[in-house]
Order: C-alpha cells, then structure tokens, then sequence
C-alpha cells in the first residue's frame, strides 16, 4: 500500500479521482493499492524564540537574548491566535501520522506542490511523523488533470532527487526567520512602533519610497520644441527637434523654426520590406500579473489567487512559473493541447521553434499553458474567465498557423544642413496571431514618397515639460524586482531575455515567482504601501519603516537581499550548504547588533523608546525619546519642547541631542539632505524648545 500525501485536500480530491475507486474517510481516501491524505498547506511552523528558552506565552518582547541563532530550528505544528495548537491542523497530522505507520503501507509519496515551499511542506510532515524506514517517492505534477496524474504517478522519482530544492527551501525559511525574529524586533523596540522588517518586505517598500520621493522632488523645467506636423501626399507626418530652447528666450526657437522651414525637408534614404513579425512569448506568472494589471487593474494577489484556481481545477499549468518557455520533452503533450484547443476553431498549429521550446530557460516550471482539461463557459466566474482567457489567447497567438505579416517603412528626412529625422512606420498586411491579441494596435502611415522627393514642413516652438520619473505600476514594480540591477532601457531595445533568465538562476531577483505576490500583499496590509487601480504609492507606514531603518543605519536594500539571493541559489545548485547560507544571514544580522548601543556616549547612539536622554533646559523634566521625537514629561503641562528624531533624513544621535539640551546648540553637522535632494551641512539650535536650522559656524 502507498500513501500518498497531497500539499492541499483540493489536490487529493484531483489524485483521488484521476486514480479512481477510492473510498472517502475521515481525513483521507483509501483504495487498492493507494492512500490519498492531506495538508493544509504549511501544518508546521518554526517555533519562537521564548520557546527556545522555554518560556512559551511569553508575550512582551525585550532586547534580552538578541540577536538569537539557533544552533537547531525547531517545528512546532501550527498554533492558532491564542498561542494554542490547532484542533484541526492536530488532527489531520494525527491522520497522517497514523497512515505512513500502518504495517501494510510500504511506500509514502510527497504530492506537495511542484516547487520549493510544497516540497518542505510534506518533507516535514514525514519528518515528523516519525517514519523512518519506508522510502518516499515524488508525484511531481505540472498541472492536475487526471491524464497528467496518472502519468506522473507511473513515473515517479525517489524524493531524494529533489534533496537541493529542499534545502534552499529550508535554507530561505530558516534566513526570513531570522531576519523576521531579530531585525523586527530590534526595530519595534527601538521605535516604539511594530515594524515588519524581513528580507525582501524592506527592499521592495524602499524602492516604492525611493521613487515616490524622487517625484516629490522633481522640479518640472519649461522648454520650447520645434514641432512640425504638415500633410504630405495626404498622409499627416510629424517631426520633433532634438533641440530644446528656454522659454524665456522664444526669439531664437522663433528664428531656428523659421531657418529650418525655408530650408524645407527632403528624403535622402529610405527602405521598405515585409517582414513577418512574432507574437510575444507565453506567460510566466509575473508576465501575466503585469497584462492583468495594466488591462483589467487586477492585483497581483487577485490574479494570483485565481490562476491558482483555475490551476487546481486542472485548466491551466502549474502557475508559480519564472519561465517564459517550454521544455523539448513537452512537445508531445503540446501537440495534443493544440488538438483539444483546434476543436474550439482557434487557427492553431504545431511550432518546433527556439522561442517557444528551449531548455536552458527553464528553472523548474515551464510557461503558463491551458492544459488537456478545456472548461465549458458556465464553469467559470467572470474574472475567471478573464484569466483563463488571457492565457489561451496568448497560447493560441504562440501557435497561430497563419503568420502576421507587416509592411516596415524606414525614412529619413533631412531639414537643410539642421538636423536629419529618422521615422518609422508599420502597416499590418495579414494580421494572423494579431487577431487574438489585446494590445493596443500600433499602425504608423508614412507618405508615399521616394528618395529625393520634398517633404511638406512647417515648424513652431511648442511649450512642454520634462516629465518627472513615474510612479510604479504592477508591470514596472514585477519587472523590477524581477532584475533590480538590469538596464531597463537597454533592456527594452534588445530581443535578447537570457540577462533576465540569468539574473533570476542567480537569485539575483527580490523575492521569488512564487513568494513575490504574498510579500507585496504583506505590504499593503501593513498599510506600508497602498495599490490603487495598478499604480503603487508610498503610505505614511512606509515612509516610516525606511526612514526609521535609516536611523538606525539598517542597511536592507538590493544588494544585501540580492546577495543572499545567490548565496540560496548555490545551496540549489549544491555549491554550499544550508548552514553555510544561515551562517551569511547571521553575520549580516550581527553587524546591526554588534554596534555599541549600550554605550550612550557612543557618537552613533540613537536611543531606545521611552529611554531618557537628558533634562528639558524649559522645565527641568526628564527628555525621553518617543516614536517620532525627543519630548519633555512636561509635555501635558504644555512645555513645547520637541526634538525630531530624524530631520532632513538624518537621524540625531543621544550625544547629539544631549549638547543641544546643554547649550542650546550643536556643533555643525553633516548629512542632511534637503526637499530637492540637495545635501547640506547646518548647526541646530533650539528656539522656544523648536528644533531649527542654523547656518552660522
């Protein structure tokens, strides 16, 4: 007998079915030759710290014990709000734990999901379990049809093929514990405030603050351009300067547009050739999250939730792909897709091409696909069927039979000796895969004109503005996390994606395909980051988290999340071990405890909340730190005084704000930073117990 333990009951339900003849009991299903049981995802969670010491329940957090690195994690079975187990996750272990120790079961099956997290989440419960001496086996399952299963379960590897992947799961478990445990509260008891601070939450909200503020920044310049747009041969063409002209000054763009038009325009090259253009690739998840996004103004968490839906109803692949392409040993099963999806008239056909099947740009998990299993429309909600649409539209684009053809047009057009202007143009003549596609159309008429021929130009100066950086999007916040380090604009002139495939086998991404949408999602709950429509902004909590770590001079941004990245791939590839990657993270941790902070007349000493720092020069009451500020304990009598903890985005040290309680003054000090992003020097002075700048010696 085999026992076959599912990540979620939805897919023992599919495994059950696509075996067939099974019994349903309580907490499983039983049949033959198979046993199908269940987690309910995660049943098992690390333990916390005061449980390290033994004094679980323990609730008020202190700096006694930080940092904390377990020489061994620990699991515990999940607990619910109120620090107890929970009476289901117990009884469903319970369950299992019975099943793998029954005397006629002789082989135990991990069906957690087909990645890294699904593959601990069952190693544990076996681990757990107690079980030692049966082997287990890996129902590994790209989607959750019942053809897919059923093969899947006849060609089955030992679960010690996927040891690496385990480890660079535990591995990034154990770091984001650790990270969570020690940074989070180090933090909150610093501030006074709860702060989630973990490994990729603090980079992803940094960037969003970072582009945020340089749009608070921005200071639009007026300039005038010279414009022409006149008919020629009945087509209206347009043609901007590259040159630019101060507003205050219109004489000189005045006469710059009056050279250039006596000069005239005429066409001194110009090159036209069909050419047969290519659909985008197929969807990885993120892909897709950003077409939602931008379409439909799905989030991430929405599109996420539904395409594993339609997932686990056997529609669509295994969702929780970085991958835009398929591997070759999937030809097969691609061609009898293509039968099933011909029947539903799609104009689709067999392609054995580089940019559909290509091994080397695969982790573990080919694109998004429709699978065998094709879902009649009254099975799907509404969004649901946006989703699954998407999907198979894109699919079906892949594989159209008919190719899109395009005329391109090249042409330049010099004015005089000022300046030579190179427009394109594209006239769709048979639109093939184009037909199923949603983008917006992008068809450029240029004049029927020849070399030689004069171009009609009539050049004015127009008033315009630079434009100040954009807000991210879901598209442009995915494809940033996707690559932090990558040259977006180099990036959208090449048609080369292997840097972005190499960036993400490195781990040089923040957060993964499959964590990314849960972490953001954190983000906005924790009201550090707001999504509307598909446009992120920075809230107050957020502009507080970075700015807080700032002070405190905890450094988490791309470079030390994207170096630990690597250092999880290699425990992946097998180039260093789990301990080796926990051992990196603790180091790092370290260095924010390691600093002297018991020391007050440390130069770097911030202070903690609710710690004195001096005496008010007002009243003669105690000065403690708050949340934000420095303030009297005269304060409810009305005494004004406040210093602010972070100013300019410096943050005052205890030393610092002790010589201005003192002398009513500091020394001069660097590292202020002004509205436009200038960086200045000043003294501080205190005036009627405000804080204000001085820029005296």
């Amino acid at each position: 007998m085999t026992v076959i333990i599912a990540e979620k009951p939805s897919l023992a339900r599919n495994i059950a079915a696509a075996i067939g003849g099974m019994n349903k009991n309580s907490g499983f299903f039983e049949g033959k030759d198979y046993i199908v049981t269940w987690a309910f995802g995660h049943l098992f969670s690390l333990i916390d710290v005061e449980e390290y010491a033994g004094e679980a329940g323990q609730k008020k957090w202190t700096m006694d014990g930080l940092p904390f690195f377990p020489d061994t994690f620990r699991y515990a079975l999940k607990r619910d709000k109120d620090g107890k187990t929970d009476a289901g996750v117990k009884r469903q272990f319970e369950t299992i734990r019975a099943l793998v120790g029954r005397a006629d079961v002789d082989t135990v099956v991990n069906a957690g999901d087909a990645d890294r997290e699904g593959e601990i989440i069952v190693r544990l419960c076996v681990r757990e379990s107690g079980v030692k001496d049966k082997p287990v086996m890996r129902l590994w399952l790209p989607d959750q049809t019942d053809e897919t299963i059923r093969q899947a379960l006849s060609s089955m590897e030992s679960d010690a093929a996927f040891d690496n992947l385990a480890d660079e799961g535990f591995a990034r478990t154990y770091i984001d514990w650790l990270y969570g445990v020690n940074l989070t509260r180090y933090a909150t008891l610093k501030t006074g405030s709860f702060l989630r601070v973990g490994r990729v939450i603090v980079p992803i909200v940094k960037a969003i603050y970072d582009r945020d503020l340089s749009i608070e920044r921005f200071v639009p310049e007026k300039y005038l351009s010279l414009v022409s747009s006149e008919e020629t041969a009945g087509v209206e063409l347009t043609l901007t300067s590259k040159y630019k002209f101060h507003v205050g000054n219109p004489d000189r763009a005045l006469l710059a547009a009056s050279k250039m038009n006596e000069a005239g325009g005429v066409v001194v090259d110009k090159k036209t050739k069909k050419e047969t253009l290519n659909p985008g690739k197929l969807y990885s998840l993120s892909k897709l999250q950003n077409f939602l996004g931008k379409k439909y103004k799905m989030s991430m968490d929405e599109s996420l939730s539904i395409v594993q839906k339609l997932y686990e109803d056997g529609y669509l692949t295994y969702p929780r792909t970085n991958s835009e392409y398929l591997a070759t040993a999937e030809k097969d099963k691609i061609k009898k897709i293509l039968e099933k999806v011909k029947g539903l008239g799609y104009p689709v056909v067999f392609k054995d091409k580089k940019t559909i099947f290509d091994d080397a740009k695969i982790e573990s998990h080919s694109a998004l696909t429709p699978t065998f299993k094709l879902p009649t429309p009254d099975k799907l909600s509404e969004r649901e069927k946006l989703v699954y649409s998407a999907v198979l539209r894109r699919f079906v684009m892949v594989f159209c039979a008919e190719e899109c053809v395009a005329q391109k047009t090249e042409m330049t057009v010099r004015v005089g000796k000022y300046e030579d202007f190179a427009v394109k143009g594209t006239v769709i003549l048979v639109p093939g895969w184009t037909r199923f596609d949603d983008s917006p159309k992008n068809d450029k008429l240029l004049p029927n004109v020849a070399v030689g021929d004069k171009v009609n130009v009539n050049f004015v100066p127009k008033e315009k503005e630079t434009s100040a950086p954009k807000h991210y999007t879901i598209e442009t916040l995915n494809n940033y996390l996707k690559n932090p380090f990558r040259d977006e604009k180099k990036a959208a002139e090449t048609q080369d994606d292997m840097e972005e495939y190499r960036a993400i086998f490195e781990g040089l991404e923040l957060g993964t395909e499959a964590t990314r949408t849960g972490i953001i999602d954190n983000a906005i709950k924790s009201r550090y980051i707001e999504l509307k429509k598909d446009v992120y902004r920075i809230l107050p909590g957020g502009r507080f988290l970075i700015e807080s770590l700032e002070s405190m001079q905890i450094s988490m941004d791309k470079y030390k999340t994207s170096s630990l990245g690597k250092a999880l791939k290699s425990v992946y590839h097998g180039e260093i071990t789990v301990t080796d990657a926990v051992r990196l993270a603790e180091a790092e941790i370290s260095e924010v405890f390691d600093r002297p902070v018991s020391d007050r007349n440390s130069a770097e000493y911030t202070g903690f909340y609710k710690e004195e720092v001096g005496v008010c020069p007002l009243c003669g009451k105690s000065v403690r730190r708050d949340r934000f500020r420095f303030i009297c304990d005269g304060r409810e009598e009305n005494c004004p005084l406040e210093i602010p903890i972070t100013l300019c985005r410096r943050a005052l040290t205890v030393p610092e704000v002790r010589q201005l309680l003192e002398t009513g003054r500091t020394q001069k000090l660097t590292g202020f930073v002004s509205k436009a992003g200038r960086a200045f020097d000043a003294v501080l002075r205190l005036e009627n117990g405000k804080t204000v700048f001085s820029f005296d010696s």
